[in-house]
């Protein structure tokens, strides 16, 4: 196995990224990580498990996040955010060849590729979204989505506390601890990543029945943060198009939940799947 770390320029801003190559590769995940976090906190969860079945997989740090340079937990729009979906892709071609290739998002990230499926041309065997980011479990005050309406329009830079309830990330308490003590982890947000992403995620819903990407949706019931209710609601919408599982009492987190190993199994299955599927189709 090898890892590299890279960087890339776009919209003014220098982006850190990295990928795990396995000796035998037979297809790549692109993961897009969630609000406030970075793509590291899945190298030791999400990512061996990819590589034991001779899975690659490559990531970076979006907008305002991570090691990526510019204002902590702001973007300039969201369109520039999908293209960084597409830069990866075209990173795959440059690394790996024209492997099959997946598409992972957690929560905001959930919400950042299935609208990119949705709304872009690509070659993406299958896409999936842990705890997507479609709509938030709980309601927001309205005076502070009133002033977040305002900034935008004014001082989109603008950033506020997401006053994120970090207890409600995992049932494992040592997992808590270590995103509360995580120096690359963060709680701004602009609003265009609130605002946003909520728009966003309302319109991917209405607009379910467009799915033609195969696509798995795992999410647990106990989320507090994202609601579970909306990816049933999405994935009823696509007809059978998408694949739901839910995971009862499952927290924010599943990869780092008690329920970790069926939920990182349940996507290995899928994924394995959708690759012969995919060799049956180009045979």
């Amino acid at each position: 196995m090898t890892h590299k770390e890279f960087h890339f320029n776009y919209h003014k801003t220098k982006f850190y990224g990295q990928y795990w190559q396995t000796t035998s590769t037979i297809a790549v995940i692109i993961l897009v990580h969630g609000m406030g976090e970075h793509s590291s906190r899945y190298a030791d969860s999400v990512v061996p498990k990819f590589l034991e079945n001779n899975i690659s997989v490559i990531t970076y740090d979006q907008f305002g996040h991570g090691k990526t340079k510019g204002k902590k937990g702001h973007n300039p729009n969201y369109e520039a955010v999908l293209d960084c979906v597409e830069l990866m892709a075209d990173k795959v071609n440059t690394i790996f060849g024209d492997p099959p290739t997946f598409l992972y998002g957690h929560s905001m990230g959930g919400n950042v590729i299935i609208n990119y499926i949705l709304t872009r041309k690509h070659h993406f065997v299958g896409a999936i979204a842990t705890s997507p980011f479609l709509k938030l479990a709980f309601q927001p005050p309205t005076w502070k989505l009133a002033i977040g309406g305002i900034l935008q329009k004014i001082a989109p830079a603008i950033t506020m506390s997401n006053e994120l309830e970090t207890s409600a990330i995992s049932r494992d308490n040592t997992e808590v601890q270590k995103y509360i003590n995580d120096p690359l982890v963060h709680n701004q947000i602009s609003a265009n990543y609130s605002l946003t992403f909520i728009k966003k995620g309302i319109w991917a819903i209405e607009n379910a029945s467009k799915l033609n990407t195969p696509l798995l949706i795992v999410h647990g019931t106990g989320d507090r943060l994202i609601s579970h209710k909306a990816s049933e609601e999405f994935a009823k919408n696509t007809q059978g198009k998408a694949t739901l599982k839910l995971f009862e009492n499952g927290y924010h987190e599943l990869h780092h939940d008690r329920c970790k190993e069926e939920m990182l199994e349940t996507i290995l299955n899928w994924t394995n799947l959708q690759l012969k599927a995919n060799l049956n189709n180009n045979l």
